[in-house]
């Protein structure tokens, strides 16, 4: 009997999880990836040296392979070409014009405004000469970042017109498709953006992973460095970002699998859609909402790719959980991380992505991390006492 193949795009550190989960699923995992040292070559059954963000060369090695399914599994810029190979193929997939509207932000930005969703003003650029000629025209503070990257890469808040000409250089620089955009900054009413990851079954969010997204302990602010759950939000602003999440997936035709969302609340109780990702979450995310809801949603993930039905009954079973992202503040070489006894008894899971003489890199962005733990605790308080001061109970030891 011929195994089904599911053809997985990235073969990162973080990817390694969903390409263990298909093969103990009994699927034939293809792996698609351009870097040559990526860690998932060497766990998959076929791997092809191949750029996930080529849509066409994709489309050539699932033909060959006869696949039965695709993912892109936490990974924004690979997105669009799973969706692309997929709708090509008769595949299970969200609609391609919905996942090119989600990984771009002025296409986003669009669709807000066209149906009805708060949203900033917004301007986009592909020329760096046109956006320095606006330098004076915008109501400042902005936010200014490319179109399509995601981790806050190339991403500036302007509080004014200084260092503006560096901002657009910037984004530019983690631009791929050389687009950026600018737009007026949002005042949160809280101190912290609601993130996590949703999971749609058939159309409808049937897992609500909304955290508060934990920043601040690092060299850029913009840098997530975690996340805690429940989110701190009433009732009522609960219910309100579940409804405009809810339409926003109607309004997009999203059939399934998981995404990855970023909001706001203002002043005035309007909720603004600051990010969402059509796929699973990085900074392994989704383990943590699994541990959260007593299911496993890398698993669920992968199904949906293959166009299984879902058979999952989510219920929180840990009620007070968090991710941290381990980092430095400075460039060195790897020696270990120190946890302080305060904080290991709550720690349940260790993904350590360096070895001992790795080179490390101050953590500007997040690909530079080092690495995530998975916290739970008896109460809120404990939660927020102890994420306010990881940096008291972690040292990360460098030459």
């Amino acid at each position: 009997m011929r195994l089904k193949k599911i053809l997985m795009l990235g073969g990162s550190a973080q990817q390694i999880v969903a390409i263990e989960t298909a093969k103990r699923l009994g699927y034939y995992t293809v792996v698609c990836d351009y870097l040559t040292d990526n860690p998932g070559q060497y766990v998959c059954d076929k791997f092809y040296l191949v750029s996930t963000t080529d849509k066409e060369a994709v489309l050539e090695v699932a033909k060959a392979e006869n696949i039965d399914g695709v993912i892109a599994y936490a990974s924004d810029p690979a997105a669009p070409t799973a969706a692309y190979v997929a709708q090509k193929l008769g595949l299970p997939t969200n609609p391609y014009s919905a996942v090119d509207i989600l990984c771009n932000k002025d296409k986003f930005r669009a669709f807000l405004a066209e149906n009805g969703f708060d949203c900033p003003d917004a301007k986009s650029y592909t020329c760096e000469a046109d956006a320095l000629a606006d330098k004076e025209n915008f109501d400042y503070p902005i936010i200014m970042k490319p179109v399509d990257s995601s981790g806050s890469k190339g991403v500036t808040i302007l509080k004014d017109s200084a260092g503006y000409e560096d901002a657009v250089k910037f984004a530019f620089s983690f631009s791929r498709t050389k687009k950026i955009i600018a737009e007026k900054f949002i005042v949160n009413k809280y101190s912290t953006n609601i993130g996590g990851d949703i999971f749609i079954n058939d159309g409808k969010v049937i897992i609500w992973g909304l955290m508060n997204c934990f920043r601040g302990h690092s060299p850029n602010p913009l840098v997530p460095g975690g996340e805690v759950f429940p989110a701190k939000l009433t009732d009522e602003e609960m219910q309100k970002a579940k409804d405009t999440l809810q339409n926003m997936v109607t309004k997009l035709g999203l059939v399934s699998g998981c995404v990855n969302v970023e909001l706001m609340l203002d002043n005035d109780g309007r909720v603004y859609l600051i990010d969402i990702g059509p796929r699973a979450g990085g900074n392994m995310i989704p383990i943590q909402l699994s541990a959260i809801f007593g299911v496993d949603i890398v698993e669920m993930s992968v199904l949906a790719a293959m166009g299984e039905k879902l058979d999952v009954k989510p219920e929180i079973v840990i009620p007070y959980c968090a991710h941290y992202v381990l980092h430095s503040d400075r460039d060195g070489i790897y020696r270990g991380i120190e946890f302080a006894e305060e904080i290991e008894g709550n720690i349940f899971r260790k993904a350590l992505y360096k070895n001992d003489g790795d080179t490390v890199e101050r953590f500007d962005n997040a690909a530079k991390a080092l690495g995530i733990i998975f916290l739970r605790f008896d109460s809120e308080k404990e939660m927020y006492d102890k994420m306010d001061r990881m940096n008291e109970y972690i040292k990360v030891v460098l030459d």
